[in-house]
């Protein structure tokens, strides 16, 4: 028997939950799957990821990781920003 790789377990990984994503409310056998939307865009972005870190586009490097987290920040003090001028103003 094969061993799965951690490549090839990431690409598994993304292709059930981009079915789960697209598919929505399913049932197989007796599971009753049914993510609601908020689940299946959970599952599309997790799927989208897992396919991305399987291809080698995604790589998180402790750099790579500091400067996203840096960006995402800065993101979010820019729009609590524009949301207290946007309330300030009314």
């Amino acid at each position: 028997m094969t061993d799965l790789t951690p490549n090839s377990t990431f690409l598994i990984a993304g292709i059930i939950f981009i079915t789960i994503a697209v598919i929505g409310q399913s049932k197989l056998a007796f599971i009753e799957i049914n993510p609601g939307c908020f689940g299946r865009f959970l599952a599309l972005v997790i799927g989208i990821s897992s396919l991305l870190y399987a291809l080698g586009l995604l790589n998180f490097s402790g750099e790579t990781l500091n400067l996203l987290i840096t960006s995402l920040t800065e993101q979010i003090k820019q729009g609590i920003s524009s949301i207290n001028e946007l309330l300030q103003g009314s």
